[in-house]
């Protein structure tokens, strides 16, 4: 056997029986063409070392090859896809000189790096997967009002067909927060059937208890195809003596046959909302949004409003609506409708045209305010909404399936939202603009 002759180094002997024992000479070709340089002892530690090594690396490129390899890469990073865009026309040069200088004055970036697409690539597929802990962080104030509790409230509900009468009746609460210093509160219920805010109950207060119960009945008018559209609102408050009222929550039952068909009478168990400040139910408004990217031309069309507050001493409004194009904060353009008379629940169909330029729809945002008009005074906000890509929730849905689906109309109804104390000095003029 060729690894035993004494000719060998340790190094070699250490390293035979990592081979394992051969079965034969004949079946080992290698081990013939060892043994025929057993007499060399000179070759056999070079031989070894070469049989031995393993390489941990990749080979070396050739230098030429690199530079081939670095001409063909610069050359796909480099091709750049043709693109046709349509001829600005004169009717953007107004709207683009009231955007902030940063908008539209796009500087270039030199990154330094002969590879940027690679460095981009390595980056991006370095952070897939990562999570990101700081996504995930409440502010303080965020999860100390989101962990209150408000507790529960039971109250039922039935419908009287012949006198046409909803009858409510608030049976308890349980578990309600503790708003004074000696760790109790004085509950009691004030009741509504939305829209209509005029009409409401309320029930007794109960000293010093968080579990009261009230078992107070009350009952509404209302002909039985209008439950349908009507909304039940419970609004929970602590009674003070010496000031005013704090509010513990509020709760809203939007569908009234959620429980039942009303025939027979139904107990509700409701979590309690944590709230603030009683929410005022404002009306809603319908429009439609249709973008066509190549005139650049936004239209939008307002529908109608239903539900709307009553502001004048009639019971009812003169509403109209104001539509103003925004971007940063400062006010590029404002149109209006026509003024209805004397409704809540007015018809417009009445199309706003805006033109904006396509790269520029990332920065623009459309400001919507219900107006009451009033011809001796100022005009008042009935309520506001927003929409765009910086807009929150519905108002940025919307715009972006505008965005989806150009040159189709998107129309969705819009619930109105209380102005800001800003927003009703500066829409609360005296003439109609």
């Amino acid at each position: 056997v060729p690894w035993r002759t004494k000719d060998f180094s340790s190094s070699a002997t250490a390293l035979a029986p990592a081979a394992g024992p051969p079965s034969s000479a004949s079946d080992r070709p290698y081990d013939r063409a060892f043994s025929a340089h057993a007499h060399r002892p000179t070759l056999v530690p070079s031989f070894l070392e070469s049989a031995v090594k393993i390489s941990h690396t990749s080979p070396n490129i050739p230098a030429e090859v690199q530079l081939s390899m670095k001409d063909h890469f610069l050359r796909r990073t480099c091709m750049a896809r043709q693109t046709t865009e349509p001829a600005s026309s004169n009717r953007h040069s107004s709207f683009k000189k009231h955007l902030p200088r940063q908008i539209h004055h796009v500087t270039s970036l030199d990154r330094g790096s002969d590879f940027p697409y690679a460095e981009d690539q390595s980056t991006s597929l370095a952070s897939l997967g990562r999570i990101q802990p700081e996504l995930y962080k409440q502010s303080p104030l965020e999860a100390d009002e989101s962990s209150k509790t408000c507790g529960k409230i039971n109250f039922s509900l039935k419908y009287d067909y012949e006198s046409e009468a909803l009858f409510v009746n608030i049976l308890k609460a349980f578990d309600l927060p503790a708003k004074d210093l000696c760790g109790s509160s004085d509950p009691y219920v004030k009741i509504y059937l939305l829209p209509d805010r005029k009409r409401k109950f309320q029930t007794r207060v109960h000293r010093k208890t968080l579990n009261p119960m009230f078992d107070e009945s009350f009952q509404f008018t209302v002909p039985y195809e209008e439950l349908g559209s009507r909304k039940l609102h419970l609004s929970i408050f602590d009674f003070d003596r010496f000031s005013s009222h704090d509010m513990i929550g509020e709760v809203i039952l939007e569908n009234l046959f959620e429980a039942s068909d009303l025939s027979r009478e139904t107990a509700v168990w409701k979590d309690i909302q944590y709230a603030t400040s009683e929410s005022v139910d404002l009306g809603e408004i319908m429009f439609s949004l249709c973008y066509l990217p190549t005139a650049g031309r936004l239209t939008m069309t307002i529908i109608k409003c239903r539900n709307l507050k009553a502001m004048d001493i009639t019971g009812y409004s003169d509403p109209y609506v104001k539509v103003s194009l925004e971007s940063d904060g400062r006010r590029l353009k404002k149109k209006k409708t026509t003024i209805k008379r004397n409704t809540l629940n007015p018809t417009y169909n009445e199309a706003i045209i805006f033109d904006i330029p396509p790269e520029n729809m990332d920065q623009v945002s459309l400001h919507i305010s219900v107006m009451d008009y009033d011809l001796v005074g100022h005009n008042e906000i009935i309520g506001v909404n927003r929409v765009g890509s910086h807009a929150e929730g519905l108002g940025r849905d919307h715009w972006n399936e505008m965005l989806a689906y150009p040159r189709k109309p998107i129309a969705h109804w819009h619930p109105l939202l209380e102005a800001t104390k800003s927003q009703k000095e500066v829409g609360g003029n005296k003439r109609l603009l």
